[in-house]
Parts: structure tokens; C-alpha cells; sequence
């Protein structure tokens, strides 16, 4: 899990869920990266458990697992967003 977060663009993504305290399709995340290499990001998430996915219509919806992340790592999130809002 923390090897998934290494990457800036995958902080990126994590802090965008975490801000909009909702599931967003891949394509609202403005990422500075090509549409495959963010797939390739969303997968890395996905299998290090940080995020899942489902699909509405076309649209494939991440949500962010807080729930599960905090109980394992209480405060991990936190401290990625604010660190991530520094930089």
C-alpha cells in the first residue's frame, strides 16, 4: 500500500477522492499524464487496495477505501492530503 503512494500522480489521485468526499469517474481527474499511463495508475491503487472501482453506465467510478485504510492506518490519510497540499 505504501509503495503505491510513492508516485506523485497517485497522490494526486488519492488526495482528489479524499477532497471530494465522493466517487469520481476517472475522466474528472485532471491528471498531467496520458489517459493509458493513468489507467496504469488507477490499476496500482486498485490492487494495493486503496481504492475500487465499479462502473455506472460507461463511466468507471473510484471510490476511495477510507474506511478500511484508517482502521489499519489510523491517520495515514490525513497526513498524505496535507502533506500533499505543501507540495
Amino acid at each position: 500500500m505504501l509503495d503505491a503512494l510513492v508516485d506523485p500522480v497517485r497522490r494526486q489521485i488519492v488526495g482528489e477522492l479524499y477532497a471530494a468526499r465522493q466517487d469520481l469517474a476517472c475522466g474528472t481527474i485532471d491528471l498531467p499524464v496520458s489517459k493509458s499511463t493513468a489507467t496504469h495508475h488507477f490499476h496500482v491503487l486498485r490492487e494495493a487496495g486503496l481504492i475500487r472501482q465499479y462502473y455506472v453506465g460507461t463511466s468507471r467510478m473510484n471510490a476511495l477505501r477510507r474506511d478500511e485504510i484508517d482502521e489499519v492506518f489510523p491517520g495515514l490519510l490525513d497526513a498524505l492530503v496535507a502533506r500533499h497540499g505543501r507540495e
